[in-house]
């Protein structure tokens, strides 16, 4: 990417994307919300990709 962008002001990823969008400790919240999702459908998650492993 160097070369092509300005990496300072024209690349965020991450942490510094979200938090540019959403405000300071955006990313933090999203990362909290992923991770309580998981937890309440690991269940379902498992089911399925269960499906991908059994031969």
């Amino acid at each position: 990417m160097r070369g092509m962008l300005d990496l300072e002001h024209e690349l965020k990823v991450a942490e510094e994307f979200w938090d540019f969008l959403g405000g300071e400790g955006t990313y933090t919240e999203l990362l909290d919300c992923f991770e309580k999702a998981g937890v309440e459908l690991r269940p379902e998650i498992d089911d399925y990709f269960g499906k991908f492993n059994r031969q």
